[in-house]
């Protein structure tokens, strides 16, 4: 994940500060060499940790710890603080036309997900039900135009396209008339991106630019491309006057210095961040949810927001119902796992909860889509009798399941006793808990003693 390596580091140092009664200039000095450096090796730009680092240092020399806190935690609060004002300070949100449509250019190199992004961007949209239309200006790039057909066919937004004949330009014009026409209140141009930025590339996209005047130019840059993407992000802001950025891939084996340093480089805020391949809709950058990941604090609100719009909230209060009473069975058990995914991958959520970069165990939790897709294979191939009862399922059931599931009877039995352990489990957490959680009246300690007990013999999921 983006800024793991930054974040154990960022921890190291903050660790080291804890118990000192007030910060002399020599402590915050060497932390500060630290930071220095763990901001260099995640690829921020050499400039902005300058900057960065001088900021913290004057407002951390000879800091009074308040009483309850540590020096660790006043330096976490300013490096904190100057983080978020770094990538921004707050979210910028998307610019809206008074007179529709509202014109959206999306731009920057090839391969960094533009096309892909422009789907995205037009999903985030028809949340909020407005009507986008897509508008294809990619004419070089080989099957870039029935790329993005596809992704419109899947998200149920038209396409607007003259095929790979037509100057962009006049692709652009027409199609600013066909959303005029047709009702649509948002256009979203893609146009070709090149493997470098070159002279043909922004006189089309300055063309381009002419016709729609756009509300917005947003440049789509690969997070994996680290240093260089703040250079392309220059690049193109000296020619076009960019509104944002859109930063792709950031759930890559990426050290993540692009997000620090394109703000403060070219004065672009990063508007929307994006992750995975799937066609999920753009995730708005929060600068400040943004810095307290990067310091292992987690993002709660994000985890939230994104559990308020993907978890029916009856169905999880009817779940947790089952789950205490140990009435869970493989049907809510395949339901569970059906609104899980839908939140996104299961490491990307575990980002966001506070702490976890300490928890060397879950940190290390890799989920297999593949082993998840026979388990439900497995889950599937029972009746309904047995996804109710499943301790009526005898060694012929099982064989039956087997075969009807593609696996292996042990891999059958596996699942079974698993899923049957997590029941028991779930039953035991709950008595430990108490009526009224861990601090009723059979809660307490006595409940978080049984808790880690459980969590020491080694947690395992049926997957």
């Amino acid at each position: 994940m983006a800024f793991e390596g930054l974040t154990s580091r960022l921890q190291n140092v903050f660790g080291k500060l804890r118990g000192k009664g007030k910060l002399s200039e020599e402590d915050v000095n060497e932390a500060m060499r630290e930071v220095r450096l763990a901001l260099l090796e995640a690829d921020v730009n050499f400039k902005v940790v300058k900057d960065f680092i001088t900021k913290v240092k004057e407002q951390a020399v000879g800091a009074e710890v308040v009483k309850s806190f540590t020096p660790g935690m006043v330096v976490i609060d300013i490096v904190n603080k100057e983080l978020t004002e770094l990538m921004g300070g707050t979210h910028s949100k998307l610019a809206k036309s008074n007179k529709p449509p509202t014109v959206i250019l999306m731009a920057g190199l090839q391969g960094a997900g533009k096309t892909t992004s422009t789907a995205k961007l037009a999903k985030m949209l028809q949340k909020d039900k407005h009507r986008p239309l897509l508008v294809a200006c990619d004419i070089y790039r080989p099957a870039a135009i029935k790329q993005l057909q596809v992704l419109g066919e899947q998200i149920g937004a038209p396409v607007f396209t003259m095929g790979d004949q037509t100057a962009p330009v006049d692709i652009a014009r027409a199609a600013m008339q066909h959303a005029k026409d047709n009702g649509n209140d948002y256009v979203i141009v893609d146009t070709a991106g090149r493997l470098h930025i070159d002279e043909a590339l922004m006189e089309e996209l300055r063309q381009v630019h002419e016709v729609t005047q756009p509300d917005e130019v947003l440049l789509v840059v690969d997070a994996m491309t680290g240093q260089e993407a703040v250079n392309v992000a220059q690049s193109f802001h000296n020619q076009l006057e960019l509104t944002g950025v859109i930063l792709t891939k950031l759930d890559g084996d990426t050290r993540g210095g692009a997000a620090l340093s394109v703000k403060a480089v070219t004065g672009c805020p990063i508007k929307f961040v994006a992750t995975g391949e799937k066609i999920e809709p753009l995730e708005p950058f929060h600068p400040s949810r943004m810095a307290s990941r990067i310091l292992g604090m987690g993002d709660m609100l994000s985890l939230i927001e994104k559990a308020q719009t993907g978890i029916d909230a009856e169905k999880a209060a009817e779940m947790e119902r089952k789950m205490r009473t140990a009435e869970f069975t493989f049907e809510d058990f395949l339901e569970q796992m059906e609104q899980v995914r839908n939140l996104g991958p299961l490491d990307q959520l575990m980002d966001m909860l506070p702490g976890m970069g300490k928890m060397k165990d879950m940190k290390n939790i890799k989920v297999d889509e593949k082993q998840i897709g026979r388990v439900e294979a497995i889950v599937k191939s029972m009746t309904k009798e047995e996804k109710r009862q499943p301790e009526i399922i005898n060694h012929s059931r099982r064989k039956r399941i087997a075969a009807g599931s593609g696996t292996s009877i042990a891999e059958v039995n596996r699942l079974i006793k698993q899923f049957d352990d997590m029941r028991k489990m779930m039953k035991q957490f709950s008595s430990m808990m108490g009526p009224k959680g861990p601090k009723g009246p059979k809660g307490g300690m006595k409940g978080m003693k049984g808790l880690k007990g459980m969590l020491g013999k080694g947690m395992k999921f049926p997957f």
